[in-house]
Formats: C-alpha cells, structure tokens, sequence
C-alpha cells in the first residue's frame, strides 16, 4: 500500500524556453496545457503529498497554479540550454529547507514532456522503492530492436547484438527503455550525490503505449491521439 504518509514531493521541473515548440511546456494537448497532464497524474497519485513546479516562466507559473501545483521561482542561472533537470531538483530542495525547513523523504521527479504517464505508474514505481529497499527507482518499457552504431570507417557495428546470429524474440536476453517519465528517489542520498542514478536502481516496466516524449511538433500529434484513447478507457 503506498499513500502520502511516505511523505513523498513531487518536482515538475518547466523551463521556459524551447527551441524545437515555443512554449512547448503550455502547448494545448486534448484541450489543456501540455504541463497539466503531469500535474494532474501527480494530483491523482496516492503517494505524492505535494506537487512543485520549477520554473522561470510567469505564464508557466499561471497555468501550473490554476492546476494546483506549487511554485518554486527557478533562478537565471538554472533556466539555460545548459542547466540540468538535477540542478532544477537541487534549487528546489534547498529552497523549502531554508524557508520552511522542510525536508521530504522522497522526491518523485516528472518530466512534464512525459503527457502520458499516469498516477498507477508514479504509485507503482514509489511501491517498488520502498518495497525494495532500492534508493532510486526509474519507468522503463519493454525494448526489443536491434540496436546499430557506425564506425569510424563508415561501417555499421552491432551494439547490442551477434549480427551473425538472428535471434528471435523470446530468445534474446530482456532489454529495457528508459522512458524518461517518472523518477523516484531517496532525497538524502540524492542532495549528497546530486544524481538521479545513485545506489541500488530499480525498474518500473511500463506499457510501450506510454513511451512518448514531446520533443518535436510531431509528437504532439501523436500524443494527442494516444490521450484521447487512454481517456476513453
């Protein structure tokens, strides 16, 4: 059973800049802001306690508010191309300790280009944390192509397989997809380490149906096909 005893917090952090989607992060998806649909999933999760969007974007900080979230102001110097999503973490953080001392046992870590994920998939990878003793907890799905790389003489090399040897499916050692959707880890470690990957890692397998991150306009498209059919089921 996994409830907001565990005195989890949610970071959704939510540059305003993009390049490939202006304002990607407040795009309209299936009739609300693309932010919305983590904000929501977190909302509806029986194991976060609060949610908190970082963000440098006042039109980013409206939205996520009107949806419940709270917001933490990110700083100029971690709104950048550059600055990382651990960064953003970090900065939030050490801005409730110093202003409210608090000082949550876990951080579940979502990325708000991630529409599809839902509160059983946070629920369930807080679960397997806890019920693992792990000290961080990632999605992935389900990955079975074969992956290529060329060489520095134009060739084409097997990365994760034998090219001499075709194996079928079922006959090939299980491989998984970081999906880049939901993050869960032991706060304490996480501010010592500064990293999302620290200690024993475990895998939270999620359906291949929700394995889409917005990157391009295309993805969006996509992405509103898929939600429309996860809302009727």
């Amino acid at each position: 059973m996994v409830d907001k005893l565990l005195d989890c917090l949610c970071i959704i952090p939510a540059r305003g800049g993009s390049k490939s989607i202006p304002h990607k992060n407040v795009s309209n998806l299936a009739g609300k802001p693309l932010i919305v649909h983590s904000i929501d999933a977190a909302s509806a999760a029986k194991s976060i306690g609060r949610t908190i969007v970082s963000t440098d974007d006042p039109v980013i900080a409206k939205v996520a508010e009107d949806a419940g979230a709270e917001i933490v102001q990110r700083p100029d110097r971690l709104s950048g191309d550059e600055a990382s999503s651990e960064s953003a973490l970090m900065h939030t953080l050490e801005t409730l300790a110093k202003n409210e001392g608090y000082n949550p046992r876990i951080v579940v870590f979502l990325q708000c280009t991630s529409p599809l994920t839902l509160p059983e998939d946070i629920d369930g990878t807080v679960k397997l944390l806890v019920d693992s003793g792990a000290d961080c907890a990632f999605t992935v799905t389900d990955f079975h192509y074969f992956l290529w790389r060329r060489t520095a003489t134009l060739e084409a090399e097997a990365i994760n397989h034998d090219k001499s040897t075709r194996l079928l499916r079922q006959e090939r050692e299980s491989q998984y997809l970081e999906t880049g959707a939901v993050y869960v880890m032991r706060a304490k470690q996480f501010r010592e380490t500064g990293h999302r990957f620290f200690g024993k890692s475990v895998m939270y397998v999620t359906p291949s149906e929700r394995c889409l991150e917005i990157d391009d306009p295309v993805d969006l498209r996509v992405a509103e096909t898929l939600v429309l059919e996860q809302t009727k089921i």
